[in-house]
Formats: structure tokens, C-alpha cells, sequence
């Protein structure tokens, strides 16, 4: 693959340009004629690996259901190759959708919308809306439009698991159980995706992502409402989520040497999860470095997450980081993986 002249929105790195005449082609000619007989497959995105199947064929989306183990009543989200596409799931498309598709997408955004009659229940966990987004990865765009439908594609683990970001996290957590994971590298996001609600007035935010609230909220030039109402169903807002089998204690910057001390004097195996190194070495104490920038951060967390696991951590203690916009999404998802859910910023 070769870079392309374009940029995801809102953010820096290339799109990848995607190569027919590759052995990805070969792969990605496989996984449609996979999906077109109701099977699953892993799927590349630039946020997390997907398990994907025809969002049309509800045999196929409910083995997405018992595979990941998931509730029956959560939506899923349908991956679509086209802006033109959402009128094919949405029984109405406002102009602050049309608006953000535009500004982000292919990336890493969901827009929940009023569903078309004909979507089927099991994608919407028995809800009147559809939650869509646009994959900003080569390999997923290349399968949606040789597939030519839309696919549900949850992330690529069991539930409440911490989510993949490569293709072997993927087969590790499912084995053979899957026919097909196409192997698009590392994700260049890693978290899911920002999920706005548009089919209320104010739009809403869901979940926290990559893209952040003032940067929908300049898009729209509007405000926007920052919390899900109470009762909302969305991916992504169990209170504990994308946990490592290790326990995981967040903490400030400047309490975070405090917890570990706390967790050895335990005699805890005990894994931190921070910018910088640890003050003292200890043979129980293993150093996860989650980089400078939350950019960075969030590409690394899930992967880091799986070596403390891995590695025999039995405590992760977490730095949170500090600042709003994106940060907010990252805190998100580490006070979710400790099972304390998401605090506003001050």
C-alpha cells in the first residue's frame, strides 16, 4: 500500500491507498464471498478490529450475539462504504448528519439516526435508530464496497473484554472460530470510535472518541449535549468495559507511584500503565509505557492492556490523563476497564 494524497478527518496520518492486484485483494474477495454466505470474519478499522457479518441476514448478526457472548438488546453498529449509504439504513438524514459525514468521515465516527423500516431489529437492539459510521481503513473500505451492503461489525472480542487492535489479538481471542481475519496491522486510532446522536435535537454524544466535542460542536456551530440521557442504549456505556483480566486502579499523574507502592506492599504483581518510568525498580513491578501524547496513548492502550495480562499482572495501575478533548476519551475508556464507568472533566 502506498499513501494517498487525502487525510482522515481530523486527524494527521494518511489514508493508505489500497492495492488490487495484493494478497489483501485475494483476502478481502474471500471475506465477501464469507459474508455473503451468513459467516463472520475479523475486519481491519483504523479505531478497533471489527467482528463483522451482512447487517442484513439477522442469522448472521445473532452469531455475532453468541460468539462475542454479548446481550441480545445491545445495537450494533453497521459499517458502510459511501456517505449515499446512509440513506439506505436511515429513515431521515438532518442536515448536522450530512454535516459530520462530510467534515469526518471515512473516520472514526458513528451517527445514530431514525432506522428505516427495513433494518433489522437485531442490529438495533430493538431500538427506532441505526447507528452508522464510515471505516477510515483501506482494507474495511475495499471489503464494504466489494460486499455492496452494509456490515454490523462490533469490535472483535468477547464481551466486556478488552477490545483488539491487531489481527493477532483477534485469533487469540477466538481461535478457530473464525473462518477469516483479514490482517490490516496495527490500528492507528485504538479506541473506539466518538458516537453522536443526531436524531435528537440538540445532537448528543454517546461515547467519547477520537473526535472530539468542541470539534462536532464547531463543525455544527452549535452546542452539543456532552452525556447520554438516562435509559440509553449505546455500545460502549456499561460501566465496566474493555477490562483486562487484571484489576486496574486509576490514578492522577502525581498519585500514581502512591498506588503502585500500595499494590507491591500487597505483594501484588503489578503493572503501570504511565508516560514515565517507574521511581524505583521492584521484581514485581512491570513498566507499560503508554507514551507522551494522548494520541499516542490511545493507539498503545488495549495492546498494553493484553501484555499486563500476558505478562502475569494481577493489579494495572493506570494514569489518567489530564486536559480535555480527546483526553476525556481516554479516561473514558481506562475508568471503564477499572469498572468505575466514565466521571466528567472538571
Amino acid at each position: 500500500m502506498s499513501p494517498a494524497d487525502g487525510t482522515i478527518a481530523g486527524m494527521e496520518s494518511p489514508l493508505p491507498a489500497f492495492d488490487p492486484g495484493s494478497d489483501a485483494d485475494a483476502g478481502i474477495t474471500a471475506a465477501a464471498a464469507l459474508l455473503a454466505q451468513g459467516r463472520l470474519v475479523g475486519l481491519p478499522t483504523e479505531t478497533v478490529y471489527g467482528l463483522a457479518a451482512d447487517a442484513r441476514n439477522p442469522e448472521a448478526v445473532r452469531a455475532i450475539f453468541t460468539l462475542k457472548q454479548r446481550p441480545a438488546d445491545h445495537p450494533l453498529i453497521v459499517h458502510i462504504g459511501s456517505v449515499e449509504e446512509l440513506h439506505a439504513w436511515a429513515a431521515a438524514v438532518p442536515p448536522a448528519a450530512l454535516a459530520l459525514a462530510r467534515a469526518f468521515w471515512p473516520g472514526p465516527l458513528t451517527l445514530v439516526l431514525p432506522a428505516r423500516p427495513d433494518v433489522p431489529r437485531v442490529v438495533t437492539g430493538g431500538l427506532d435508530t441505526v447507528a452508522l459510521r464510515m471505516p477510515a481503513h483501506p482494507i474495511a473500505l475495499a471489503l464494504l464496497r466489494r460486499f455492496g451492503r452494509g456490515v454490523a461489525a462490533p469490535s472483535a472480542n468477547r464481551h466486556l473484554h478488552v477490545s483488539p487492535t491487531t489481527a493477532e489479538h483477534v485469533r487469540a481471542e477466538f481461535g478457530d472460530a473464525l473462518p477469516l481475519v483479514l490482517d490490516g496491522g496495527p490500528c492507528t486510532v485504538g479506541i473506539e470510535s466518538t458516537i453522536v446522536d443526531v436524531s435528537t435535537d440538540p445532537p448528543r454524544i454517546l461515547r467519547p472518541g477520537r473526535i472530539s466535542a468542541a470539534e462536532i460542536a464547531a463543525c455544527l456551530q452549535r452546542d452539543v449535549d456532552l452525556r447520554p440521557a438516562a435509559g440509553t442504549r449505546s455500545p460502549g456505556l456499561m460501566k465496566r468495559h474493555y477490562s483486562p483480566r487484571a484489576a486496574v486502579v486509576c490514578a492522577p499523574p502525581a498519585a500514581v507511584q502512591t498506588q503502585v507502592e500500595a499494590c507491591l506492599a500487597r505483594g501484588l504483581r503489578t503493572a503501570q500503565l504511565s508516560a514515565l518510568p517507574p521511581a524505583v525498580a521492584h521484581p514485581a513491578l512491570l513498566w507499560l509505557d503508554a507514551g507522551n501524547s494522548v494520541e499516542t496513548r490511545m493507539q498503545r492502550l488495549y495492546a498494553l492492556l493484553r501484555e499486563a495480562d500476558a505478562r502475569g499482572a494481577e493489579v494495572i495501575v493506570a494514569e489518567l490523563p489530564e486536559g480535555d478533548g480527546t483526553a476525556e476519551a481516554l479516561r473514558d475508556r481506562l475508568l471503564r476497564a477499572a469498572g468505575q464507568g466514565s466521571v466528567p472533566s472538571s
